[in-house]
């Protein structure tokens, strides 16, 4: 795969977790907790992404006992703490505070990256690192308006959810040098669906699901801001660093934030733009130039010879 297409790819599957607020704002005004919604999620994508497997390819599904260790990373340590982390930490804190905390993941992606893949710390990818994160906080609103003060428990909740958010694509490398995209994509849902469905309390809104609108809503949920997302992404990612990656996932708090204000009208102040713009920036910054590449290839081809 050409990795403009991989960057691409990436780009819309975190464009779609960007609309995730729309459905999930959707299910709490029914009456539904975080903990269930994020069931709801689980459960749902896991539902859409064995049925497209067996559609596709059916063998994909075989996995070895002794590699579930890459899914309890992935569906349980990443997917599960993080959403409890960034829940909790909303309630902690504020919707702003936490929602730029989360975003300290590309950091945690780095530097793990360069830990554990060897992954170079270029000064084009630290720069764009740079720039994503100013960009997210003009976005959230939290800089240059600040003000805003957190408890430590509250700033280690943040912290965590970008943490455990940062080990998907870390935990997700490792998977992908033994199986399909796919394959880790369902398997990531599956294992968190295992996990938190048992104590999501869901059995008792079951006549809420009666309703065709609460379908919906699940149907986004489930389908497009879950497993759409997830493919593209995993997809991506095993064409493209790591680090890369999740600074190019970025462009989802611009979509949120985009989507937030097109349909419930909440307008952007001047420095919010100038955050959307910062972002979209960093995105481009951390492709590799077309002649980087061409001169790296050679550099490798002569290498060999």
């Amino acid at each position: 795969m050409d990795k403009k297409i991989a960057y691409l790819f990436i780009a819309l599957g975190a464009s779609l977790w960007g609309i995730i607020g729309l459905f999930v704002t959707y299910l709490y005004g029914l009456g539904f907790t975080p903990v269930q919604v994020v069931a709801i999620r689980a459960l749902s994508a896991t539902f859409f992404l064995v049925l497209y497997t067996l559609m596709k390819n059916r063998k994909l599904l075989k996995i070895k006992l002794a590699d579930s260790k890459y899914f309890v990373g992935t569906g349980i340590i990443s997917i599960v703490f993080f959403n409890w982390c960034l829940f909790t930490a909303i309630e902690e804190t504020s919707i702003s505070i936490a929602a730029i905390l989360l975003y300290t993941a590309p950091a945690f992606v780095t530097v793990l990256s360069r830990l554990l893949f060897q992954e170079k710390l270029t000064a084009r990818k630290l720069f764009a690192l740079f720039t994503t994160l100013t960009g997210c906080a003009l976005v959230i609103g939290v800089f240059p308006i600040g003000g805003e003060t957190i408890t430590l428990y509250g700033f280690l909740l943040g912290i965590g959810s970008g943490f455990f958010y940062a080990l998907y694509s870390i935990f997700g490398k490792f998977a992908l040098r033994k199986y399909d995209s796919l394959t880790v994509a369902v398997y990531t849902f599956v294992f968190a669906a295992i996990a938190v469905a048992p104590f999501s309390g869901l059995s008792s809104f079951v006549p809420l699901f009666l309703h065709g609108k609460v379908w919906f809503y699940v149907l986004g949920l489930g389908f497009l801001s879950t497993m759409l997302a997830y493919i593209l992404y995993t997809k991506g990612l095993t064409y493209v660093e790591t680090s890369r990656a999740s600074i190019i996932a970025t462009v989802e708090p611009v979509v949120a934030s985009l989507i937030s204000f097109l349909v419930f009208n909440e307008k952007l102040v001047f420095w919010q733009y100038i955050g959307i713009v910062l972002v979209i920036t960093a995105v481009v910054l951390v492709q590799e130039p077309a002649k980087a590449r061409k001169k790296k290839k050679t550099v490798s081809q002569e290498s060999s010879l």
